[in-house]
């Protein structure tokens, strides 16, 4: 569902039947021979029909955070897919741009509701790592980064097969937004609520339950009582949210802000939202753009499967710090490239325009396997459950905030600084790179309430901030 709308508003907004009804002007531009090719789409509202979902999710998310933590899980899903399927009703019918906008900030709302606090970037990835056996945590959490990444490619796919279909391809594009929401709507009705989740609301017996029924044993006293204890902690923070302000909370809270802000500054939604329009600025045509993109979205897929294999074996650490080291490569060659060979009015030539969609595919995969499902991964395992729902909405909030600058300003940061922009992104990976060497504890195979011991306490730098926590024990 997230997946798919952050692949197809790309595609959209580079086809000539969207832009001819909606945005002339960019239609105009991109067709006059002698225009910029860096600024051909640099244009504030198409900008925004393409951010105004994540500013609408960072506000959504915490009216949706007292929903997840009072009623659950599954029915903070449910609502975040009915919003989703009205902004989609909205956008493929839409005869104006305030239909459009509107559209995507229903959707917004129930990404909000189904990202933030509770629903699909906070219900879902909380309840993976809340019922995932300590040792496939990372792998299992990381399924849900490979079903956004699934739902990137096919979005790139569908992209490409409706561009020809004139002149309602965009509107079938965006309508086919409703299948996944629907599946979400359906599924939540299937599966069942966490142990954590029905303890934490009191309902004992169902928790020990379906904690027995999940882990396909009788004897799950010892992490029942953890449970238990946790769940009791919890209740006696009234003021979640206030507690994370302690002294205590701040590794887990800086951190999981940080790995949000980082997420974003390694360039990927850039390349993810505007893949066709990226490549149409290099010199392909709509077809090959869109089909470079749907290359891009292969990558992607295959990509997240070797963090899926690979997480729980060589650690959070190891996949970051390399992902960084190829990233930064990737990035610096794009930007030369394009600094060398792009100018404002001729096209690249085809052989060097080839080594950008490669290099493009290399970038991509290096973040499919590190920071794109580590991203969510990370925060999600860190928190202690007093301040989990609250820590994690913190997190998607940073998350929302940053995607939504980047989709606003990129198109018209990529008019002003040219390939320059490529450099940029690269600088922040080298700031990411050191972040992960000096303060970010690898967190592999280490229980989901044992991180304050076995983590933060022992860290060379965040265990000075523990020290609060013992005062209140004492």
């Amino acid at each position: 569902m997230f997946g798919y709308d952050i692949g197809i508003s790309g595609g959209v907004t580079s086809m000539d039947d969207f832009l001819e009804e909606f945005f002339p002007g960019v239609y105009a531009r991109k067709h006059k021979a002698k225009e910029d090719n860096y600024c051909k789409y640099d244009n504030q509202g198409l900008q925004l029909f393409t951010s105004s979902l994540y500013l609408a999710a960072l506000v959504s998310s915490f009216v949706a955070s007292k929903l997840c933590t009072k009623h659950g899980r599954r029915l903070t899903m449910q609502a975040a897919s009915v919003f989703f399927l009205a902004g989609v009703v909205l956008n493929a019918a839409a005869r104006n741009i305030a239909m459009l906008i509107i559209g995507r900030i229903l959707l917004g709302v129930g990404v909000g509701f189904a990202n933030q606090v509770c629903s699909i970037y906070q219900a879902v990835p909380l309840f993976l790592s809340e019922i995932a056996p300590v040792r496939i945590r990372g792998a299992l959490n990381i399924l849900f980064q490979l079903d956004v990444t699934i739902g990137i490619f096919v979005a790139n796919i569908v992209n490409y097969l409706v561009s020809n279909i004139h002149p309602w391809g965009w509107r079938l594009a965006l309508g086919l937004a409703g299948v996944p929401a629907t599946m979400l709507c359906l599924g939540s009705f299937v599966i069942a609520e966490t142990p954590t989740s029905l303890i934490e609301r009191e309902q004992l017996i169902e928790g020990l339950a379906m904690l027995k029924k999940i882990r396909g044993t009788g004897n799950v006293d010892a992490e029942h009582q953890e449970i238990l204890h946790a769940c009791e902690m919890a209740r006696q923070v009234k003021q979640p949210f206030r507690n994370l302000m302690k002294r205590s909370s701040r590794p887990q809270l800086v951190i999981a802000i940080a790995m949000q802000v980082f997420q974003q500054f390694t360039g990927i939604n850039a390349i993810m939202f505007y893949a066709p329009v990226l490549f149409q600025t290099i010199g392909f045509k709509n077809d090959a753009s869109l089909l470079s993109a749907v290359i891009t979205g292969i990558v992607n897929v295959l990509s997240t499967v070797v963090s899926v294999v690979l997480v729980d074996k060589v650690g959070r650490r190891f996949l970051l710090l390399e992902a960084c080291g190829q990233m930064l490569i990737t990035q610096v060659a794009i930007g030369g490239l394009l600094f060398v060979n792009l100018r404002a009015t001729n096209e690249l030539q085809h052989g060097v325009a080839i080594w950008v969609v490669v290099l493009v595919c290399l970038f991509v995969s290096s973040f499919a396997w590190s920071w794109g499902p580590l991203g969510w991964l990370i925060p999600s395992e860190t928190f202690p459950l007093a301040t989990r729902t609250a820590g994690y909405a913190f997190a998607v909030s940073s998350n929302m905030v940053f995607t939504f600058v980047i989709a606003q300003a990129f198109l018209s940061m990529m008019c002003h600084l040219r390939a320059g922009i490529f450099f940029f992104f690269a600088a922040w990976i080298v700031v990411m790179g050191l972040f992960v060497i000096f303060l970010l504890p690898e967190t592999k195979n280490v229980p989901i309430d044992e991180m304050t011991e076995k983590v933060w306490k022992k860290h060379w730098f965040w265990k000075r901030f523990m020290d609060e926590e013992e005062e209140e024990r004492r």
